[in-house]
C-alpha cells in the first residue's frame, strides 16, 4: 500500500469518527512547494458544511483522530483556511521503491477496467491520399489512449473506419481517370474538387500498366476499386512507419452492401424517431439536445453524411462495444450530437454520451522559421511520412502528444531534430540512457537490484526525495490520464520526471560511494529506469540504453 493510500485510509476513518457523511473520499494532492510536505488535503474544508464547524477546527480534530504512525506520517500541519499538510520521513517515502522494481514493466498497471471491451476508433482517413500530419496527430493520440486503457485493465480493440464511399471517392476515381487518359495522349483535365498530388500520377501509371484491356481508362468503377486499394496500401505503409497497428478495418461501403444503412433507417422509423416533411425524412434530434431536427434522407433519396455514422455505431454496439471512443479532428464536432441522438433513439448508448469523442486541433509544421505546407508526393500538404523521414518516429510521436488534443500544435522540425536539452523527447530518452550507463559503467546487472537490505533513509537529498515522489506518483498519473483520455499528461509527467532525474544525476554520485549509499542510489536508479521506460512505452516511444 502506498503512502497516499495509507493517509487516505486514515483520513477517511478519522472523518467517520467525527461524524462525517458516509462515502466521504479524501483527496490528496502534492503541494506545489516541497517545503510544505509530501501530501496535502482540503478535507476539512469539504466537511465544514455537513459538520457545521470551522475548517481549522475540523482539521485539528482530524489530526487528533488519526493514527499518524499507521498512516506513515512523521508530521501533520494546518495551513491557511484549513489545509492539512503531511510530512513523510525520507526512509518511509523511499520504502516504496522496491515495489517498483518488483513489478517492473507491470508497475503502473491497474485492473479497473475489469477486462471490459472498449472500441477505440482513430485515423479513419478517406483513402484519397497519403496520411497528412493531422492524421498523424490522431494516430498518436488514438494509439496512446488505447495503451492507457490497456494499462488500466480494459480489453481494447483499435479500429480504422475507411470512408470508401461518397463524393470524395468519386472525385478520386475521376482524378486517376484523368491522369490515365493524359498518359494515353488524351486531353483530360483534373475535375473540380479533384486530387493533384504526384501520387495520383503514380496510381494512374500503375492502372494503365496493369489494365491493358482498358487503354482509354473508360472503366470508372475498376479505376475506383484500383485507386482505393492502392491508397489503402499506401496508408498502411504510413501507419507501419509510425508503428501503429489496428485490430479491425471497417469499410463504409459495407454498410450499404449488407443493408445496414437501410436497417438503421427502418429501426429509427419503428421507434418513432423520424418524420417526413418537405419530401425528406427527418430525425428528431431535438429530443436529445440538438438545436433543431436534422434531415436524414434527402428528397432525392440519398442519405446525409451522419446517417452512415449512426449505422456504423449501431454495428459497434451490436459487436459488444458498449464503450466506444472516437478520436477525430475538431471539424467533426457537428456530428457528435447527431450520432448520439440516433443511437439514443434506438436505446443504445444510454445514458447519453455514447460514443465518447476526443476531438483534436490541426498541426502547423515549421522548419527554418517558416511554415511547411507542401509535400512532393501529396502536393498540397505535409505527410506523416515526411515528418518521420525528417526527425524519426519517436520525436514525431512525442511532439504530437505533448499538448492536449484540443489545443493548437506547432511542430518545430528543427527542435525535433536537435540533440539538446531543449528537445523534450531527447531530454527524456537521455535520462533513461544515463541511468543505463550507471549500471554499464559499474558492471552491475540492473535485474540484480531488488531493494533487499537497503537503508532507505540514505536517500535524504532534496533531489532524491523529489525524484522518489515523482516515481511513486506514476500509477495515479496513468489512472488519471486514462480516465480523462489525455495522454499529454504522461508526456508532461515524463518530462518533469526526467528533469528531476537529471538534477539528481548531477548532484549525487552513485558508484564508488560507501556501500549503504551506493545500494540505496542503485535502487533509485533502477526504479527510475523502470518508470521512464513504462511511461515511454505507453506513448509508443523507445527507451534507448545509449544515445
Amino acid at each position: 500500500m502506498s503512502s497516499a493510500e495509507r493517509i487516505r485510509g486514515e483520513l477517511a476513518r478519522a472523518a467517520r469518527a467525527l461524524g462525517a457523511p458516509e462515502g466521504v473520499e479524501p483527496v490528496l494532492e502534492r503541494p506545489r512547494d516541497p517545503q510544505f510536505g509530501e501530501w496535502a488535503t482540503n478535507l476539512a474544508m469539504t466537511l465544514a458544511r455537513p459538520l457545521k464547524k470551522s475548517p481549522r477546527d475540523i482539521a485539528n480534530a482530524l489530526i487528533g483522530a488519526m493514527d499518524l504512525g499507521k498512516a506513515g506520517v512523521s508530521g501533520a500541519e494546518i495551513a491557511g483556511p484549513g489545509f492539512i499538510n503531511f510530512r513523510i520521513d525520507a526512509g518511509t517515502l523511499a520504502a516504496g521503491l522496491p515495489a517498483i522494481v518488483a513489478e517492473g514493466d507491470q508497475f503502473g498497471r491497474r485492473a479497473t477496467g475489469e477486462g471490459r471491451a472498449v472500441n477505440v476508433e482513430f485515423v479513419s482517413a478517406n483513402p484519397t491520399g497519403p496520411l497528412h500530419v493531422g492524421h498523424g496527430r490522431q494516430a498518436a493520440l488514438g494509439d496512446a489512449i488505447a495503451a492507457l486503457l490497456e494499462w488500466t485493465g480494459w480489453k481494447v480493440s483499435r479500429e480504422f473506419y475507411y470512408n470508401d464511399a461518397g463524393v470524395q471517392i468519386a472525385n478520386l476515381a475521376l482524378s486517376v481517370q484523368a491522369r490515365a487518359r493524359q498518359l494515353a495522349g488524351m486531353d483530360a483535365p483534373i475535375p473540380e474538387g479533384g486530387y493533384h498530388g504526384e501520387y495520383i500520377r503514380e496510381i494512374a501509371a500503375r492502372y494503365v500498366e496493369e489494365h491493358r484491356e482498358d487503354p482509354k481508362a473508360e472503366d470508372l468503377e475498376a479505376i475506383r476499386r484500383f485507386a482505393v486499394k492502392a491508397l489503402r496500401r499506401e496508408q498502411d505503409l504510413d501507419l507501419q512507419a509510425f508503428g501503429v497497428a489496428f485490430d479491425t478495418y471497417y469499410l463504409e461501403s459495407s454498410l450499404y452492401e449488407n443493408g445496414m444503412v437501410e436497417k438503421t433507417v427502418a429501426m429509427l422509423e419503428e421507434k418513432g424517431a423520424t418524420y417526413e416533411s418537405e419530401g425528406a425524412l427527418w430525425l428528431r434530434t431535438t429530443a436529445f439536445g440538438d438545436d433543431k431536427d436534422r434531415v436524414m434522407r434527402k428528397r432525392d433519396g440519398t442519405y446525409t453524411y451522419f446517417l452512415p455514422d449512426v449505422a456504423y455505431h449501431v454495428t459497434k454496439w451490436e459487436r459488444g462495444f458498449h464503450r466506444a471512443i472516437n478520436v477525430q479532428g475538431a471539424d467533426h464536432h457537428s456530428t457528435v450530437t447527431r450520432v448520439r441522438a440516433g443511437l439514443q433513439a434506438l436505446g443504445m448508448g444510454i445514458p447519453a454520451g455514447y460514443p465518447d469523442y476526443v476531438l483534436h486541433q490541426m498541426v502547423t509544421v515549421m522548419r527554418g522559421g517558416e511554415e511547411m505546407k507542401i509535400s512532393k508526393r501529396a502536393g498540397s500538404y505535409v505527410t506523416v511520412r515526411d515528418l518521420i523521414d525528417e526527425v524519426g518516429r519517436d520525436a514525431v510521436r512525442y511532439f504530437f502528444l505533448m499538448r492536449k488534443g484540443d489545443s493548437q500544435l506547432v511542430f518545430d522540425v528543427d527542435l525535433a531534430r536537435s540533440q539538446s536539452e531543449e528537445n523534450p523527447v531527447y531530454y527524456i530518452q537521455m535520462a533513461h540512457a544515463r541511468l543505463c550507463g550507471i549500471f554499464r559503467v559499474g558492471e552491475i546487472d540492473p535485474a540484480s537490484i531488488s531493494g533487499a537490505g537497503v537503508d532507505f533513509a540514505q536517500l535524504s537529498l532534496p533531489e532524491e526525495q523529489e525524484l522518489v515522489k515523482s516515481l511513486l506518483d506514476f500509477p495515479a498519473l496513468v489512472a488519471g490520464a486514462a480516465d480523462a483520455l489525455e495522454p499529454h499528461r504522461v508526456a508532461n509527467y515524463l518530462l518533469e520526471t526526467a528533469r528531476r532525474m537529471h538534477l539528481w544525476y548531477h548532484k549525487a554520485h552513485v558508484l564508488n560511494e560507501p556501500a549503504e549509499i551506493m545500494n540505496a542510489r542503485l535502487l533509485l536508479a533502477r526504479a527510475s529506469m523502470i518508470v521512464l521506460r513504462n511511461g515511454l512505452s505507453i506513448l509508443g516511444i523507445t527507451a534507448p540504453e545509449r544515445m
